[in-house]
């Protein structure tokens, strides 16, 4: 029952206040609200700033996902072995996420600089190569961000997977090599096989937190250059918050959690017939 009352409290109730929000005018400090109906969602949907961030935060949702899940597995595969300084190995890539993201942003948005004197500017200047806009360009800025994040997720999400291979029975492996299947034969079916109930762990980890995504874009380019690298949760914080329009701000938030319901369902049952595959 405690439990209950935290979540109506917490939870129910926000979400039913930020519905009606959505319906009406309020700023945040009148004392007067007009309802409006829809049109705060007509506004969001006619808004390229706001179409933009949904578009970019899909993207890095998505791409951040995949590459993460496809560099985490190998890797883990790789650090599962014995070899000099194993420890210290998984060590390094696991502490690579452990500072925060906003800090990581700031480093990195030190890195990309698209000024001469941006540390990758500066290696481009000694091979005699021009310097690149990183960050100045849209394109460049929004996989600059996606690269970053699966730099900074890669390491945590192979000690994940690390974690579950040393579940795996080695008997499994010994009777692969009797048969005389390869390394790679093992690994497809042996490995990824009993790899599928982290798989859907880290996907489902990574994509929520792909969705929700706010500090590491800000940090690196404030979601430039123009909307570029914007996300609808710098979107919902600026319309809310810094524009006090609190209606708009509520529409864009329940058109997220709309679309973040529908992406984590259809996740949820890409993995369910997964994990009934490989059962």
């Amino acid at each position: 029952m405690p439990i209950m009352i935290v979540f109506i409290a917490l939870t129910v109730i926000p979400l039913i206040q930020t519905f009606y929000f959505s319906l009406t005018d309020y700023n945040g400090s009148s004392q007067e609200i007009h309802f409006v109906g829809f049109q705060n969602y007509s506004e969001v949907l006619a808004s390229s700033e706001l179409s933009q961030g949904l578009y970019f935060t899909l993207l890095f949702a998505f791409m951040h996902t995949i590459f993460t899940t496809v560099l985490a597995i190998p890797l883990a595969v790789t650090l599962n072995k014995r070899f000099f300084m194993r420890n210290f190995s998984r060590s390094m890539f696991f502490f690579l996420g452990v500072p925060s993201m906003a800090i990581l942003g700031l480093v990195w948005r030190y890195i990309f600089s698209p000024l001469p004197n941006g540390a990758f500017n500066q290696l481009l200047g000694i091979f005699g190569a021009e310097p690149q806009p990183w960050l100045a360009d849209a394109t460049m800025a929004q996989w600059a961000i996606i690269f970053v994040s699966v730099w900074a997720g890669v390491g945590w999400h192979a000690t994940l997977y690390i974690a579950y291979l040393q579940a795996i029975p080695g008997d499994l492996y010994e009777q692969a090599q009797i048969d005389g299947a390869s390394s790679r034969q093992q690994f497809f079916h042996i490995t990824l096989p009993q790899l599928v109930p982290a798989i859907v762990v880290s996907t489902f980890l990574l994509m929520t937190g792909g969705l929700k995504v706010y500090d590491m874009p800000f940090a690196m380019t404030g979601g430039g250059p123009g909307y570029a690298t914007n996300t609808v949760t710098q979107s919902i914080v600026i319309q809310g918050v810094a524009q006090s329009q609190w209606g708009i701000g509520s529409a864009l938030g329940v058109m997220f959690m709309l679309a973040s319901l529908v992406v984590v369902m259809l996740q949820m049952f890409a993995a369910r017939l997964i994990s009934q595959r490989f059962a």
